[in-house]
C-alpha cells in the first residue's frame, strides 16, 4: 500500500508521470483531481499501520499467523 502511494506522488510517481505523458496534459493539472483518491490511500494506509488487527484478519482466519 505504501508503494502505491509513492507510485502515485511526484518526484518518484512513475504512474502519475506515465499516464501524464499518454494523456498529454500536466502534472500539475492531473494532481488536482487525485488529490481526492490519494487522501482516501494516506487514511486506509495509517488504519492499516496502527490498527493491524484489520489487514491480518484473513490471513489469522486462514491460518496463516501463529
Amino acid at each position: 500500500m505504501n508503494l502505491c502511494v509513492g507510485l502515485c506522488t511526484p518526484p518518484v510517481g512513475t504512474c502519475l508521470f506515465l499516464g501524464c505523458g499518454i494523456a498529454e496534459t500536466t502534472v500539475t493539472k492531473v494532481m488536482r483531481h487525485i488529490l481526492p483518491l490519494f487522501a482516501a490511500m494516506v487514511i486506509t494506509l495509517l488504519i492499516c499501520i496502527f490498527v493491524p488487527e484489520i489487514s491480518m484478519w484473513l490471513p489469522d482466519k486462514l491460518g496463516f499467523v501463529k
